[in-house]
């Protein structure tokens, strides 16, 4: 239940406020509103395992629809676990943000059957561009790829978030 902090106005029949949520519920409604929309991260079955303000944390298991004709798992996936570990990261200030780049280098392959870990974190964030770094990793700790993400935020609210009064 959300707290209501009465100004001196609601007693006059004024408008009644609601304090700002702080930065972790800011982060944790931010990144439950992206995971349920989000198609194709649960298409890939990724799971959400943890989000905070500018981190996240996405893993997936490594199915067989997912390795490539050298059976291990496609670039393309490994790229998109970090991607979607990204998107939750950069979105979790408040505003809709949009990746405008990525690079990612890839370091070691993962197998059928893996499990593989995206931990993403913000490395700087300047007006509405930020700058993201996400380590994909399977479960021996094995650094599969190095992902660096570029954001840029649209300033749009988080339709999640309430509106301020």
């Amino acid at each position: 239940m959300t707290a209501i902090t009465r100004t001196a106005d609601f007693w006059k029949g004024g408008p009644v406020t609601t304090p700002a949520p702080d930065e972790d519920e800011v982060a944790r409604r931010s990144a439950a509103h992206m995971w349920d929309a989000d198609a194709a991260s649960r298409a890939l079955g990724m799971r959400l395992v943890a989000a905070g303000p500018g981190t996240a944390t996405v893993s997936m298991v490594v199915r067989e629809d997912m390795v490539n004709g050298w059976d291990v798992c496609h670039g393309g996936v490994v790229a998109t676990l970090a991607d979607s570990c990204f998107a939750v990261a950069c979105n979790s200030r408040g505003t809709v943000t949009v990746a405008s780049g990525f690079d990612v280098s890839f370091l070691e392959s993962a197998r059928l059957g893996e499990e593989l870990v995206a931990v993403g974190r913000e490395v700087a964030l300047r007006g509405r561009s930020g700058l993201y770094d996400v380590e994909v990793r399977r479960a021996d700790g094995t650094l599969v790829a190095a992902f660096r993400g570029r954001s840029r935020s649209l300033g749009t609210p988080n339709p999640a978030l309430p509106s301020p009064t």
